[in-house]
């Protein structure tokens, strides 16, 4: 049993951190403007690089095969079928909002979305009372790590993020940027039973 990767997204339905641990595909870089400045260093959006010179001698978009030695290649390099980080950040969040307005409406008030498992991981959901949303992907076959999303939530969110004056809550520019709660997050995570 393992942990995948843990998101938060605010009220304004953008995600304000990301941190990943068992990956086996990294996610591109976000576009520029596509993620709240600090969401993660992995995923920061990469400044495009003008100045490099197109060396090649095929100047048309048709002309992007090279014929060496009776090999056939692509000169754009190897393609990568991972999504963008932020494009990735908006699916997980569309299939929770998806999911829990489907549970509320065949299931009533009563009943609460928290998790879903798929072949590949499971899907872990804990939502404060001033809507943020803490989602944890996990291996299958763990049990529910919603009590974990709760203790990061009162742990190192109240104490790092909610608790500190200069963390602006209600910000859209800006993610949560703040060392020590990603240190405690990784810390906490990694304690883990489950962590392997």
């Amino acid at each position: 049993m393992t942990i995948y990767s843990l998101y938060i997204y605010d009220r304004h339905c953008a995600c304000v951190y990301y941190q990943d641990w068992h990956r086996t595909r990294r996610p591109k870089p976000a576009v520029e403007g596509g993620i709240l400045n600090a969401v993660s260093r992995a995923v920061a959006p990469q400044a495009a690089d003008t100045s490099a010179v197109n060396t090649s001698a095929y100047s048309s978009p048709r002309n992007t095969l090279s014929f060496d030695h009776r090999v056939c290649r692509s000169l754009d390099g190897p393609k990568s079928n991972a999504l963008p980080f932020d494009e990735e950040a908006k699916l997980v969040y569309g299939v929770v909002l998806s999911l829990r307005n489907m549970v509320k409406k065949l299931s009533g008030r009563d009943e609460q979305f928290t998790s879903y498992r798929t072949s590949a991981y499971k899907l872990h959901l804990y939502e404060t009372m001033s809507g943020y949303k803490f989602i944890m992907l996990s291996d299958p076959s763990t049990d529910g790590l919603r009590f974990i999303l709760r203790q990061i939530y009162n742990g190192p969110f109240v104490d790092y993020v909610a608790r500190n004056p200069l963390v602006s809550m209600d910000s859209r520019e800006q993610g949560i940027d703040n060392d020590y709660f990603r240190a405690s997050v990784d810390r906490l995570i990694r304690g883990l039973s489950v962590f392997t």
